[in-house]
Order: C-alpha cells, then structure tokens, then sequence
C-alpha cells in the first residue's frame, strides 16, 4: 500500500475522522489500567505479606489464589470473572430483595484485571521484601521499633529497588491486557480500531495506529519508569 493511496483524512480528530474515537478508546485503556494496576497493588501487598507473614490458613489460601491465577489464561479469566462474576453479584442481589445490579464496563475492567495483576505482584513483592537484608530488619528491632514502624521505614525503602524491575513489567503488561476486554464489548483501544477499520475497510491503516499509539504509550511509560527506578536507587553503589 503506497502513501497515495493512504486515506489519511480517516484518522482525523473530527468526524468523519474516526482519530477522535481513537484517542478516546486510548483513554479508557490507560483508565482501566491505572485502576487495575492499582488494585493490583493493594492486592499483591496484601498478598505477600500474607504469604510471608499470615498463619497457616492465610498462606495456603494465598497460594492458592496465586496458583489459579497464573495458571489459567487472562482472557478466561476475564470471560469467567466478567460474566460469571456479575452473575453471581446479580443473584445475590435478588436473595438479598434487591434489583438487578448493574455493572459499569470501567469498574468490571479495573476489578478483573486488578485480580490478575494482584497475583502477579504478589509475587514480585514477595521476593522484593525476601531481598531485603535481614541485618537491617533485625537492626529496627534491636533500636526499638515496632514493626509497622519497620517495615514503612525500613523495609519498603530497602524493597523498593528490588520490586521496580517487576513491577514494572506488570504496568506495561497491564495496559496491553486491556485490548482483551474487547471480548466483553468494553469500548477501549482494540475494541474501536476493530470498529473503525469494520466501518471503513482501512484495516492497516487503522490497525498500525493502534499500534503506534501503545508504542507511544510504552515509551512514555519507560521514561516515567526509568525516573523512579533513578530516585529509588539514590545512595546505592554503581555496578562496578
């Protein structure tokens, strides 16, 4: 396909331009995986700590969520949280005398990609936290300190560098996991280039769009990245 015969009046922000629809879908990706990369968070901290710190039923119970997780596919987790999920909230809103609940898309993409996330960055918090001397643990100890004071103080500074690697990996695979939501009719990025390209039969035009506008979004991320990793990693000593 040569530049002359390149619509490229189809990728205006203005309609019949469909480059609005575009840079909206786009939004709604970076908003699904910012929610769900931060519910992924709250979840993999709550899980590390519970795989490193919680008795006997917590741990199994944390094992047991990451194992399923990571060993059954995204895309039938999504299938399978997305629809079989809201089927059970729905049914449990009816026992209980209430309606039927209705699920927005963005909420159910943060929640199911949130649970995704969370058992990957149990995992990644986990060995971040195992990195940490235990000289310096035991050195909070030895001066007093209680171990919520620890570990804010001492543990999750010294962790930090150890987990930024991890994740992340698991933003940028967040904001790729995204396009799976187009299975469940969510209007992200794939979602409205498969529409476009659908409307105007411009399928390379529009499907290398896309794909220019998730490089760009890597890309951004990688700077953004390589600027916390710098600031984490004040005071440590330069590979020699």
């Amino acid at each position: 396909m040569t530049a002359d015969v390149i619509n490229w009046g189809l990728l205006a922000l203005e309609p019949p331009g469909w480059g609005g629809v575009l840079l909206a879908g786009l939004f709604n990706s970076i908003k699904i995986a910012i929610g769900g990369y931060s519910l992924g968070l709250v979840l993999g901290t709550g899980g590390a700590c519970g795989k490193l710190y919680g008795g006997p039923v917590v741990k199994d119970l944390m094992e047991i969520y990451t194992t399923l997780v990571r060993a059954v596919p995204e895309l039938v987790l999504i299938l399978l949280l997305y629809y079989a999920g809201t089927d059970v909230l729905n049914r449990a809103a009816a026992a209980l005398g209430y309606g039927t609940v209705n699920i927005s898309g963005l909420a159910a993409g943060i929640f199911v990609i949130g649970v995704v996330q969370g058992a990957y960055a149990t995992e990644v918090l986990r060995g971040a936290i195992l990195a940490v001397p235990a000289g310096q643990i035991e050195a909070a100890r030895a001066y007093g300190m209680s171990p919520l004071l620890t570990l804010r103080r001492v543990t999750l500074p010294a962790m930090l560098p150890h987990a930024i690697p991890g994740l992340s990996n698991l933003w940028l695979i967040s904001t790729k996991d995204t396009a799976l939501l187009a299975v469940v009719g969510f209007s992200e990025l794939t979602l409205v280039t498969r529409q476009a390209a659908g409307a105007t039969k411009a399928y390379m035009l529009f499907f290398c769009a896309a794909g220019a506008l998730y490089l760009l979004l890597t890309l951004v991320s990688n700077l953004i990245i390589r600027f916390i990793e710098a600031r984490a990693r004040r005071g440590w000593a330069a590979p020699s």
